[in-house]
């Protein structure tokens, strides 16, 4: 295969990028970009329709982003399960 300036091998990107909406279900955000990602539905922002692709969790609600994550203590949590469901009996 032959290569640009770039590096980038030709013919095997796709060239049917369009904006897409897409949206974090989570908490509502809809944010556009330049996408080749398969869509059924439609939204319409700002007066324009543009094909939708729902997300779970994005960078307006993923923990790292927002700052709000939790440490979990697996540790501890091990320790409560045995000490409710008792050591299993051999």
């Amino acid at each position: 295969m032959q290569t640009n300036n770039f590096g980038m091998k030709k013919g095997i990107h796709p060239e049917n990028y369009r904006l897409v909406a897409f949206k974090d279900m989570s908490n509502g955000d809809v944010f556009l970009t330049k996408s080749t990602a398969p869509s059924k539905e439609n939204i319409e922002v700002d007066g324009i329709s543009y094909p939708l692709v729902k997300l779970e969790i994005s960078r307006t609600s993923h923990p790292y982003y927002t700052g709000k994550s939790k440490l979990v203590d697996s540790a501890g949590r091990i320790d409560k399960f045995r000490s409710k469901y008792g050591k299993p009996k051999s």
